[in-house]
């Protein structure tokens, strides 16, 4: 009996089907663009609209002037005053460390300061010209305050980059304010504010260090003084004790004077006689003054009165020199209006593009899922 063998049904490939491509979505340039123009009313009237925004907020933007001044460090011109105020106080031995440098710094230092910069404008009428109502409260005007003087900038000219091969060093100190004649009287009153801060401190500076070396000598020829009243009265008692030695011996007359050879006594000096000893505890009980017979005290006493006449008084120096003196600003800074008129068009045409492609892109869409319902299938 022959069998059939029953080969079991495979499916075939999907190889052997040719499958549909999907449908591609291609951008038609020429139907946004008749999109576009259909819409160019409604483009217009938007890109319209954001221009004259653009214009009013050109015009409401605040105004930025910026005034600035370059300095460096002062020279011999602008420190000849102090150099004479400090001759005196050189050769008499006064010890200062106030330098072209070190005021330099100071004024840098200073102009820096956040609660100078307060303290200036708070009695500056220019503040008080930002503010409509001239009876402001603390707290306004404290913030008022503070607001401008954030607008003061030191900046080192200095490139990092470069290193130190500049042949010199300069800052550039600059002032913003909304009208330019006031940016440069602010910032001109503020740096001659910070130059009087440096002179008054230099000034002090220089008198305490007068008041220390006088003070130094006053305690130092105290002590001498009394080292030597001491010294003078220890000969006194030396003297007392030798001539009754002399008289106890009875040596009248000076020992080396008849061509006797006599040992002198290493405590007691008898060698001038009693007669010398007598007129020498004389001369020294008569010395009122230690000071009288010693050169060294006279001239430390002549160096008090010295310091003691020293006069700082004003002193009138400059502690940076100009490169630049405050210039009047001739250009704004910021964005010009122009620029913003062309911004604010730019953007009012690409929103209002986007609007009537995004609205044309909506309603194709809605079209089309509305043909492929089934009951409007044909």
């Amino acid at each position: 009996m022959s069998s059939i063998e029953v080969k079991p049904n495979q499916p075939e490939s999907p190889s052997y089907y040719q499958m549909l491509p999907p449908p591609r979505e291609e951008i038609d340039l020429l139907s946004l663009l008749a999109t576009l123009f259909a819409a160019r009313k409604q483009i217009a009237a938007i890109t319209l609209l954001f221009a004259l925004a653009g214009v009013a907020a050109s015009l409401l933007l605040p105004q930025k002037w910026v005034s600035q001044a370059v300095i460096t460090a002062p020279e011999s011109e602008q420190m000849i005053d102090l150099h004479r105020a400090m001759i005196n106080m050189t050769v008499l031995g006064v010890e200062s460390k106030v330098e072209a440098g070190t005021i330099y710094s100071l004024f840098l230092k200073k102009f820096d300061s956040q609660a100078l910069r307060e303290y200036f404008l708070a009695q500056s009428p220019y503040v008080q010209t930002l503010l409509d109502n001239k009876e402001v409260d603390k707290s306004e005007l404290h913030s008022a305050i503070v607001g401008v003087a954030e607008k003061f900038k030191a900046q080192n000219n200095v490139d990092p980059k470069k290193g130190d091969n500049a042949p010199y060093a300069s800052w550039t100190l600059s002032f913003s304010a909304p009208d330019a004649e006031d940016a440069q009287r602010v910032l001109e009153n503020y740096i001659m504010f910070i130059a009087a801060e440096v002179n008054k401190d230099v000034v002090q500076e220089l008198k305490n260090a007068v008041e220390l070396k006088i003070a130094f000598e006053k305690d130092k020829l105290a002590l001498d003084r009394t080292m030597l009243e001491n010294q003078h009265n220890i000969n006194i008692q030396r003297l007392g004790y030798s001539l009754q030695v002399a008289n106890a011996a009875g040596i009248k007359k000076p020992v080396y004077s008849n061509g006797q050879a006599v040992k002198d006594d290493p405590d007691y000096s008898v060698a001038l006689g009693a007669d010398g000893l007598a007129e020498k505890l004389k001369i020294e009980q008569s010395i009122k003054n230690v000071a009288q017979l010693n050169a060294a005290m006279q001239n430390r006493e002549h160096l008090l009165a010295q310091l003691e006449r020293i006069n700082i008084g004003e002193v009138d120096f400059t502690p940076y020199k100009y490169q630049m003196q405050p210039s009047l600003p001739v250009k704004k800074e910021g964005l010009a209006k122009s620029l913003v008129v062309m911004l604010a068009t730019l953007i009012g045409a690409l929103i209002a593009a986007g609007m009537v492609l995004a609205r044309h892109a909506m309603t194709a869409r809605m079209a089309r899922d509305t043909s492929m319902e089934p009951g409007k299938i044909l």
